[in-house]
């Protein structure tokens, strides 16, 4: 067990639904990564609903055999096209992450599931001094028409176990809408293939003693298409993960670690 802190915020108001990224005097850029295989069909909506203050995005297609690339460029013709070296989401954001230029990176979802709306929400938070925006579908204000009894179930239990072994207080775990400063590539290292990629990232800028915030967020079902994703399979690869992680960070010497040992994770309601 570690010595984590957590600090959580109920006090602050709640944010509007709309929220300008910056009234700074230079604003952060701002990149969106979407990983994307055979999404032809759910594309021109995604793409179609990215706010007109995000600067980049990144499409890392995962070797598609559908007209996915072909739509992409059609519907928004400033898009950045990188295929994947590997296989897996994981694999895929990595590399989206390699090429995003922008101060602040977005993970986004194709499949039409994530609400580009929200996308000025996390980039707020960002703004307001965290270093990684957190979606969770279980936080108040958040909701999911989408995850089945059975895969809420499996991501409440290892999110419990997350919360026992690294301190943190996490609604949410298995989610893919997330936003960071890109100084966090550093710590978060992704390292994995598949769908246990977002567990990864909670669990290392956690480790890290970065300031966290969880953003309510609403996923909403699939547009068109097939998910890629099994629950058991999957869910075993979280489960490794999160123990490989424990391990890691229990074997590694005293006077490596950070003073302050995980994140300050706060909530806004």
């Amino acid at each position: 067990m570690s010595d984590t802190w957590v600090a959580v915020d109920l006090t602050s108001p709640p944010r509007p639904s709309h929220v300008p990224f910056a009234s700074a005097r230079r604003a952060p850029t701002v990149s969106v990564v979407i990983p994307a295989r055979n999404e032809a069909a759910n594309l021109p909506h995604v793409l179609a609903l990215l706010p007109e203050e995000v600067d980049e995005i990144v499409l890392v297609d995962g070797h598609s055999i559908d007209d996915t690339i072909a739509v992409a460029r059609i519907v928004c013709p400033r898009i950045r096209v990188v295929v994947q070296d590997g296989v897996g989401k994981g694999n895929a954001l990595a590399c989206g992450f390699k090429a995003a230029r922008g101060d602040i990176i977005v993970m986004l979802d194709a499949d039409g599931s994530s609400d580009p709306a929200e996308i000025p929400r996390f980039v707020a938070e960002l703004l307001a001094g965290h270093d990684f925006a957190k979606g969770s579908r279980f936080a108040p204000g958040g909701g999911s028409s989408d995850i089945t009894r059975a895969r809420a179930a499996g991501n409440s239990a290892l999110r419990m176990l997350v919360n026992a072994l690294f301190g943190t207080r996490y609604t949410d775990l298995c989610y893919g809408y997330n936003a960071f400063w890109r100084h966090c590539l550093a710590h978060m290292d992704v390292t994995c293939d598949g769908f246990e990629v977002e567990t990864l990232m909670n669990v290392r800028v956690a480790v890290a003693g970065l300031r966290v915030i969880e953003v309510p967020s609403v996923e909403h079902e699939r547009r068109s298409g097939e998910s890629n994703l099994r629950a058991v399979p999957d869910g075993l690869r979280v489960l490794r993960t999160i123990l490989g992680e424990w391990l890691r960070m229990v074997r590694r010497p005293r006077a490596g670690r950070r003073p302050s040992a995980q994140a300050a994770v706060s909530r806004r309601f």
